[in-house]
């Protein structure tokens, strides 16, 4: 059971049946760094910013940069080329000593052609048989520096996965709830936070916010697998005035399955003309704790929490929800699946569009996609298990399919039990994505208010391996999003972060390319690849003609 978020002024808590930016396109032009080329991605317009770096620069008019772009560009070009500088300079001292080793380091020289001149002439340096060696050294160095000085975003990723295979945002800084609202650490608004929850009691965190801007907190809860998980036990999180006023409330649980997996709840302090409590400046606080501990592991659970804010609309407009809306279900796709390996977490997730996706799933995994839907579009999503070579048995509640907002906010919750045939779950069918979808009073509905990317989180209970083995198993999605992009409401400001709420060409682009999470660090690997290797070849090159040399000379 999942209890619906509750806002104060309207109805009570409800419950439902669950079973358990805008960034342009980086045109850009190649420019040179060295003897290197190098990916500016960005062909610019306004000028830098002067605020922090997640601001970005600006640039209104066609061809500036968003703040999500200017990041991208702005660390790309600085990490690349510090990891170009490391590796030519790592290079070309390696390459200057064993060049000159012969000369300083003799014995160390003659020991690497031993084999080679054992039975030899005396006196005499055979450079051809001494090569291919110090090219195998000279290539397994630089292989090993390249490695070291452009893939951080591999090692902060295996680090962040330590917690149940779950991908902890890179840049999520570490926080300590408090047992008090007096002590209770501030959430600045955009960042993301690395804490945990004990088994029992709440924890605070503290906002402090304007009242010109909506704020939301996800909060996303990751047991550890193995542990013990009882059906109602779960997360539950609430956003509280500093009267201890109720602004919301929502609570999600893991369900029948009781099989450990990340799951997230929301709350909001929210702006609206419909609401009258909660639409003060001050401060503001965050109270997460567990729905029913008792029955489950006492172990603590690592948490990441997600702040965003959302300015309000230049106009005002009604606030009535839409009541009309084609709700039937369309027929499904049957296009041939495309590979596509989900993400490990939030900020993991890997970018799907209409299509038919296919992966692979084991027992106890999550995975994570991102769809972008733009203003008045519908999302459909079907996901699919394939059945078992062997085994028997039921797994009560063993495929979860959940669907949330681009502030993590949970929309919808299916699942079905499996016996070893296929099984497939789908989504209800959910309005197009609208503004006014805030004033309904059914959270489905009130869930899909954003424009942005929403998220397809798709788990497999840990009991299917006690009667169908480890796997993995087919698990196929299909995605459809229905309707043309629509314009979307004229807000008096930016989001923090900036483009939460908006569809770009490159989220677009991102469907097509291949969708995996880590552009900007893929990017970095590739110009730095390039770059290492330009130098690894122009090493090979001076230590050729210096070996020919060498080997031409007198005895």
């Amino acid at each position: 059971m999942r209890m619906a978020p509750g806002v104060a002024g309207q109805d009570g808590p409800r419950f439902r049946d669950s079973g358990r930016r805008r960034r342009d396109r980086p045109g850009g032009f190649p420019v040179r760094f060295g003897m290197f080329p190098v990916w500016d991605g960005q062909l610019r317009s306004g000028p830098v910013g002067s605020g922090p770096l997640h601001s970005g620069p600006v640039g209104s008019g066609p061809g500036g940069w968003s703040g999500g772009a200017a990041r991208d560009a702005v660390l790309f070009r600085f990490v690349s080329r510090f990891a170009l500088r490391s590796v030519f300079r790592c290079v070309v001292r390696l390459v200057f000593r064993m060049v000159t080793r012969g000369r300083v380091m003799g014995r160390r020289t003659a020991w690497w052609c031993a084999g080679a001149s054992r039975g030899g002439a005396p006196g005499r340096r055979p450079a051809v048989a001494r090569v291919p060696a110090a090219l195998r050294r000279l290539g397994v160095v630089a292989a090993v520096l390249c490695t070291t000085a452009v893939l951080p975003g591999q090692a902060a990723r295996a680090a962040g996965t330590a917690s149940g295979g779950y991908a902890f945002a890179e840049d999520a800084r570490r926080v300590d709830g408090s047992g008090s609202t007096a002590d209770a650490v501030r959430l600045e608004p955009g960042a993301t936070y690395r804490s945990s929850l004990p088994r029992s009691g709440k924890v605070y965190y503290r906002l402090e916010l304007d009242a010109a801007r909506s704020a939301y907190v996800s909060v996303t809860a990751v047991p550890r697998p193995g542990s013990t998980i009882s059906a109602v036990d779960g997360i539950r999180v609430a956003v509280q005035d500093a009267g201890s006023q109720s602004c919301s409330f929502d609570t999600t649980t893991f369900g029948a399955a009781r099989s450990p997996h990340p799951i997230a709840a929301w709350g909001m302090r929210e702006i609206s003309p419909a609401r009258s409590l909660c639409q003060d400046a001050g401060t503001y606080y965050v109270a997460v704790e567990r729905v029913d501990p008792e029955a489950s592991s006492p172990d603590a659970w690592d948490l990441e929490i997600a702040t965003v804010t959302e300015p309000r609309p230049e106009r005002a407009g009604g606030t009535d929800a839409p009541e009309v809306w084609d709700s039937a279900s369309p027929e499904p796709l049957t296009d041939e699946p495309v590979r596509r390996r989900g993400g490990a977490g939030f900020a993991d997730a890997a970018t799907v569009g209409q299509g038919v996706w296919r992966d692979d799933i084991e027992p106890g995994r999550t995975l994570f996609y991102k769809v972008p839907v733009d203003w008045g579009q519908q999302l459909y999503a079907t996901a699919e298990l394939g059945s078992s070579s062997g085994g028997s048995g039921y797994a009560t509640g063993a495929l979860d399919l959940s669907l949330y907002n681009p502030v993590r906010g949970q929309a919808q919750d299916v699942g079905a039990g499996y016996d070893g045939g296929q099984q497939a779950i789908a989504l209800a069918p959910g309005p197009p994505v609208a503004y006014r979808n805030r004033y309904a009073a059914a959270e489905q509905i009130r869930a899909m208010r954003f424009a942005g990317s929403y998220y397809l989180v798709v788990h497999l209970a840990e009991q299917v391996a006690d009667g169908f083995g480890d796997g993995p198993f087919g698990l196929t999605l299909r995605v459809r999003v229905e309707g043309a992009a629509q314009e979307g409401p004229r807000y008096a400001g930016e989001s923090v972060p900036r483009g939460v709420f908006e569809v770009t060409e490159e989220d677009r682009e991102a469907v097509s390319e291949g969708g995996a999470g880590g552009g900007l660090a893929m990017r970095v690997v590739a110009v730095s690849g390039i770059g290492a290797g330009s130098v690894l070849m122009a090493g090979l090159g001076v230590w050729t003609v210096v070996a020919r040399r060498r080997a031409a000379g007198p005895s």
